[in-house]
């Protein structure tokens, strides 16, 4: 076999798909900790040649793809508003820079989700938090207890003693809390799919939920509630016979609206229950300050960065008035106002939310309960949008291009056009025999 050949064979076997993916989310997962052990530039360098390395597994398996179901519409739209920015940007460079950060995550998540199935995504995001709670607790249990001294090269501030809060390998608590979360999602799948046995099943869900407790982040709560809540309505949707489950549907998603609109007006009252008044406030006057550059700027914004960077408007001049030095609006969707205006906003909800409603279908017709981890993912990434910006950048970015492009995979306007190319080629394809 040439070396030509035997690359190709290398690059579209299942055994490269899995370490690739194994690779890529445990990067991805991993990036706070790469970048305090070794640098930026080196998670750059990672993502970048996973992303090439990506490229190049899509370009040797072109046959068995489709250009049209390639990726969602929207995420193309939202990566091409994101580059388009650097036009009215204040610094170009830097926007060309955050934005090949975005299209390197993204297209991470686009080549996962054409080598590997829903199943083998989740046990592979499964392997790797189960590696890295363990280490997390490890870690805060050697500086909480052991040694009584916190590790601040990796932001373990060794709380453990005394309940937390903790922030184990991820850098904050927030983002402990927010994998934690997703762990237990994956690892109940697992378990239900049994893909894992018993006695793991037990443990990774308790070490999931230990640490998401131990986090004591207050988004945790509103995480867990809402993961319950649509996991309770999913179960009761997938138990409704079919000729009911129309009228289910409508209803539930006449109660979702209901309870946001009555959320809001509790928002007060919630927040004092959840005693996340300082949290919240901080959030509050950050969102604030924000809307009055967002009205600079509403429709297309000031340009994609991203992270905040320091030295640029109007990043800079909010933390100025503020007296803080925060990297986001901690808001998805104040900070995707702020850097890309409502355009971009418009093109962002689309992307989620087309693909909460496209995956929570396919979730309540299929029997396997496998399919539920994308819409309870989406769900979970939504929610914590509203706290912290972690949907725009890193893993939580990585893990909504995933479960989008995984909810068009089972239903979309391209699926039609496919069957349809797909039955004509058949039918103009001649006969053995035929001359």
């Amino acid at each position: 076999m040439s070396p030509r050949r035997y690359v190709v064979a290398l690059l579209n076997s299942a055994a490269f798909a899995r370490a690739y993916t194994l690779t890529a989310i445990a990067a991805a997962f991993t990036s706070f900790l790469i970048t305090r052990m070794m640098s930026p530039v080196s998670l750059a360098t990672i993502i970048a040649v996973l992303a090439l390395l990506g490229a190049v597994v899509l370009l040797v398996r072109r046959e068995e793809l489709s250009l049209l179901r390639l990726a969602p519409t929207s995420l193309l739209g939202f990566l091409a508003l994101a580059l388009l920015s650097t036009l009215w940007s204040s610094d170009r460079s830097g926007t060309i820079a955050a934005w090949t950060t975005l299209f390197g995550y993204a297209l991470i998540a686009v080549t996962i989700g054409h080598i590997r199935d829903t199943l083998q995504t989740v046990r592979a995001i499964g392997d790797t938090l189960r590696v890295l709670l363990s280490l997390s607790l490890a870690a805060e249990i050697l500086s909480g207890i052991l040694l009584d001294t916190p590790f601040t090269a990796f932001g373990i501030e060794g709380n453990l003693a005394i309940g937390g809060p903790v922030q184990g390998v991820f850098g904050t608590r927030n983002m402990l809390g927010f994998i934690a979360v997703i762990a237990l999602i994956t690892f109940v799948i697992e378990w239900r799919t049994q893909s894992i046995g018993r006695t793991a099943g037990v443990l990774s869900v308790a070490l999931a939920g230990f640490l998401a407790l131990l986090s004591a982040s207050p988004t945790v709560v509103v995480l867990a509630a809402a993961v319950g809540i649509g996991t309770t309505a999913l179960t009761i949707v997938r138990h409704t016979p079919p000729e009911r489950r129309d009228v289910m549907q409508w209803l539930l998603g006449a109660l979702v609206v209901g309870a946001l609109v009555l959320a809001f007006a509790l928002r007060h009252r919630i927040i004092s229950l959840l005693d996340a008044g300082s949290d919240f406030s901080t959030r509050a006057d950050l969102w604030n300050l924000s809307l009055d550059f967002i009205a600079e700027r509403p429709i297309t914004g000031h340009g994609w960065f991203g992270t905040w960077p320091r030295g640029q408007y109007p990043f800079t001049y909010i933390n100025f008035q503020l007296a803080d030095h925060h990297q986001s609006a901690l808001n998805s969707y104040f900070d995707v106002l702020l850097q890309l205006g409502w355009a971009g906003l418009a093109l962002f909800l689309i992307l989620g939310g087309v693909a909460i409603v496209r995956s929570w279908l396919v979730a309540s017709v299929r029997r396997s309960v496998v399919y539920a981890w994308t819409p309870l993912t989406l769900l979970t990434v939504a929610v914590e949008s509203m706290f912290e910006s972690f949907s725009l950048t890193g893993v939580g970015w990585l893990l909504l291009v995933l479960c989008a492009l995984r909810a068009g995979q089972s239903r979309s306007w391209r699926e039609s056009i496919d069957a349809a190319h797909t039955s004509a080629a058949i039918a103009l394809r001649p006969e053995r025999g035929d001359g």
